[in-house]
Order: structure tokens, then sequence, then C-alpha cells
């Protein structure tokens, strides 16, 4: 599955193309790239306390990951931006895990790309519910989330700060 968008950039009036694939093990070191970079933002603005399982993450955790869940890789014009892991969880439902885009990217759509693009594979894997977690003070991404079509189904400290459960359900 390939999806491809174009947007345009109302700053500086330049087409962006949007790509996005499965990932391959040849992508790990991006991966874990994309991840380290968007995840110590996150971890900045959300004014994490603790260190974050994704930022103790190796490039044999992503190659593991890569070979037992879907993961997928958004390109900017051919250069990788963004990525986002889905792991079907039953029968119908997956929980969205990894999901970053590198810092320089953001706010061009890539996100919405990769969310997008994961709603079609699980809707077409018959995939009822998508849960997925994010720092409940982050308001930026709570937002972000609820516009596209997620709601707060609970929240926990278990991690060391408070995560809110987002959830979106397919009809």
């Amino acid at each position: 599955m390939r999806n491809t968008n174009t947007n345009m950039d109302t700053n500086t009036n330049i087409n962006m193309k949007i790509e996005i694939r499965k990932a391959a093990a040849c992508d790990a070191q991006v991966i874990y790239n994309i991840i380290k970079e968007s995840f110590k933002k996150y971890v900045k603005e959300a004014k994490i306390p603790v260190t974050i399982d994704a930022l103790e993450e190796n490039i044999e955790d992503v190659i593991k990951d890569i070979e037992s869940k879907e993961v997928f890789i958004a390109f900017l014009n051919g250069i990788p931006a963004g990525t986002i892991r889905v792991e079907t969880i039953t029968d119908d439902t997956a929980i969205i895990t990894r999901f970053g885009v590198l810092p320089e990217y953001q706010n061009n759509g890539i996100g919405r790309a990769l969310l997008n693009h994961a709603d079609n594979f699980l809707i077409s894997k018959g995939i009822k519910k998508v849960y997925l977690y994010t720092a409940s003070k982050h308001a930026n991404l709570i937002r972000f989330y609820y516009n596209t079509g997620f709601y707060v189904d609970s929240t926990t400290k278990d991690k060391g700060y408070t995560r809110a459960l987002m959830v979106k359900e397919y009809e």
C-alpha cells in the first residue's frame, strides 16, 4: 500500500509531495533517527520528567518492530520525515506506537498523512477501534488527535507522567 499526497505550503508556495510506504529493515537507522529527534521534542514540550521508552529504543528494537508490526515511513519530497507503527491487538483492535515526525518537517501535513494511511490500512484489515497514548499535558497533540477523530478514553500515570489513552472508532 503506497500513499502519495501533494500539499501546497502557503508560506513558500512550494509543492510538497508526501509519500508513504511500508518500512523495510534497511530503513531502521532512518526510523531510529526520526523517533529520537521527534520524541526529544515531545518530551521537552510535554515537560515529561522521566525517560520514555521511545528514547531508550535501539536499532535492533526498530528492526524487530519492522519484522513483527506494520511500520510505515513518510517522505517529504523524497526526504524521510516521519514514521508510525501499527500493531493488531485483537481481531478488531489495534494500537499505534512510535508515531513521530522530524521537528523540522512538522506542520506540513505529514502526521495527518501518516494517520490517514494507518486508518486506511486498519480499515482494510477489519479493525474497528485503534488506540494510542500521548502526554495529556501536550495540548497541541491532544488537539491534533481530536481533529483526526480520536477522543480521550482514560488517563494513566503508569510511565511516570500522565498519559491519555486516545481512541478512534471506525464505523
